[in-house]
């Protein structure tokens, strides 16, 4: 099997299209058909099912795409490997990040990763929790950061902090709001029950917040009131401005608001709902001389950055 077939093959299946793919790869599109088809040929199966919209695999293709996104990486480590003999710690590195973190550590990440890897690539990509799994299972993620990960003998995690979930409201400037404020000019602690009772903007399941806010509703014998179900962070945040309902969310999201003055934050109590931040990757491939050392900063750079907000 020709890897360059398969890595052309890899890239129509992921990309959805022939044009797409030609364009990722820099390769003229009846040049890439042809290797396809030679890859089919071979292998005697049909790959791909050509449509006046793309190309998508069919069910030899889906098993083709996972062998051969497994295989490719593989190639990528030996040639990792191979550089690291010769005292050079290069290739690439994709890190999974969850939106409510990632605009506070996308800048300082990129500058320790060029400070201590320069031959090194590194691609980031924002998601949540769901997505980033399936990233980490097919090879698209050598490692992410996710919330309250579920412990799997697939995944090798590692638990970089635990933190509370606060409300956050608009900020009012009315002598009811005014009243929330405590001597010292800090909000006032909310019990959950109270939390129970307002109207939320919450991501809809399965996403990693939703699912702890409403277990720990649960165990006090109340129901989230969700007048709004988003699954865009910086959406949420602006139908929070705007008193369209509150959020519930560590208190490092406002980093990603362009008017953080503009909100109110609260801590929740009886109970606190805690969230895990945690580091995962895949523990059924081998890590990188590159990767460990990618893991040592992102490991670094996050705790770094949510430590102001502790």
């Amino acid at each position: 099997m020709d890897l360059k077939q398969l890595e052309y093959f890899v890239r129509v299946a992921e990309l959805g299209s022939f044009t797409r793919a030609s364009i990722a790869l820099d390769i003229a599109q009846p040049a890439l058909s042809r290797q396809v088809r030679l890859l089919e040929v071979e292998l005697r199966q049909n790959l791909l099912t050509r449509t006046g919209r793309g190309a998508l695999p069919t069910e030899a293709g889906k098993l083709l795409l996972k062998h051969g996104r497994g295989i490719l990486h593989q190639v990528e480590v030996a040639r990792e490997e191979l550089g690291a003999v010769r005292g050079n710690l290069a290739g690439r590195v994709s890190i999974g990040l969850p939106p409510s973190l990632s605009k506070l550590v996308t800048v300082p990440l990129t500058q320790a990763f060029r400070r201590q890897l320069p031959l090194a690539q590194l691609t980031l990509t924002e998601g949540f929790s769901v997505l980033m799994q399936e990233g980490l299972r097919v090879g698209n993620l050598d490692m992410a950061v996710l919330y309250n990960s579920e412990r799997s003998p697939e995944l090798e995690t590692t638990t970089l902090n635990s933190e509370e979930l606060v409300l956050i409201s608009r900020k009012s400037s009315d002598k009811a709001g005014a009243a929330k404020k405590s001597i010292k000019g800090k909000h006032l602690p909310i019990t959950l029950a109270e939390v129970a009772k307002l109207p939320l903007i919450l991501p809809s399941r399965p996403n990693a917040f939703r699912i702890l806010v409403e277990g720990e509703m649960i165990t006090i014998g109340c129901k989230p009131q969700i007048t709004l179900e988003v699954d865009g962070l910086n959406a949420i945040l602006s139908l929070v401005r705007e008193g369209m309902g509150h959020a519930v969310l560590p208190s490092y999201t406002l980093s990603n608001a362009e008017d953080p003055a503009r909100f109110t934050l609260r801590s929740i109590r009886s109970p606190r709902i805690m969230s895990e931040l945690t580091l995962v990757r895949s523990s059924r491939r081998a890590s990188t001389d590159t990767q460990k050392k990618a893991i040592d900063l992102l490991t670094s750079v996050v705790i770094e950055a949510i430590k102001p907000y502790a």
